[in-house]
């Protein structure tokens, strides 16, 4: 039987090959080894392990605690709140100032809020260069100590605090009861670091801020800065005394002040 003529591309090949062979060079050389026949152990030992091997459960990030504890358990009159702003362990997580109440009645007024308690604060609320700085203010407002209400957002004073930290914990859900026990006519919330905890974003204009939104309804509301950046600025005081001014211009505060 007659064999079929080789054909072009088999014949370049030989001839290619031949060349070389002749010129001494009969091996290919490579920078990087090259593995030319699989290993059959190698190839069966991923398998192996993957039928053997379990996958690990990712760990799962524990969640913070709420502060206050379980809201059915949350004080339903503002004196029981007194008690519990002093006593309730989750509020924070302790320090070497005292827990200090708030000062006032329900009802009031005016409710003032602050960031948390002066450095100097034992038994009552913003009885130091803060306070001292309020009380001027108050008075040249006309208002009395019995128609103001004081409070605080954190129980104590804590200079490192970690405000995203105690918003994520639920500090503004408790902030919010607090003023629906309290229930003032008007609130005035002292410093950046409030905005958050009253349902505001800190990068918006406090200024245009009007209003804080608790359980069961809404409250005028005037977002200024920290008591300690006007007590060490002129100017941030008298344009909030025109702030003030503008707010109360109305026939029902000048009602209820007469």
């Amino acid at each position: 039987m007659q064999r079929p003529a080789p054909s072009p591309l088999e014949a370049d090949i030989a001839a290619t090959l031949d060349w070389w062979r002749e010129a001494g060079v009969d091996a290919l050389f490579g920078d990087e080894p090259v593995g030319w026949l699989a290993d059959p152990a190698a190839a069966e030992e991923p398998a192996r392990r993957a039928r053997t091997v379990p996958d690990r459960p990712k760990p799962v990030a524990p969640s913070e605690p709420k502060i206050g504890g379980p809201r059915s358990a949350w004080p339903q009159d503002l004196e029981t709140f007194r008690q519990w702003w002093l006593a309730e362990p989750s509020l924070d997580e302790g320090g070497l100032a005292p827990r200090v109440a708030p000062v006032g009645l329900a009802g009031a007024e005016l409710m003032i809020l602050v960031a948390m308690p002066e450095e100097a604060d034992r038994e009552t609320l913003l009885s130091g260069p803060h306070g001292k700085l309020l009380d001027g203010f108050l008075n040249a407002a006309g208002l009395p100590a019995e128609k103001v209400y004081r409070a605080a957002v954190l129980p104590r004073h804590t200079p490192l605090a970690d405000w995203e930290q105690i918003e994520r914990q639920g500090m503004g859900d408790v902030l919010a009861n607090h003023v629906a026990l309290a229930r003032p006519k008007r609130l005035i919330a002292f410093g950046r670091n409030i905005l958050p905890f009253c349902g505001h974003d800190p990068a918006q204009g406090a200024q245009k801020l009007q209003t804080f939104n608790h359980e069961g309804g809404r409250i005028p509301a005037l977002f200024e800065a920290g008591l300690e950046r006007l007590l060490g600025n002129w100017q941030l005081r008298a344009r909030f005394w025109r702030r003030w001014l503008d707010w109360t211009d109305t026939d029902a505060w000048r009602d209820a002040q007469g």
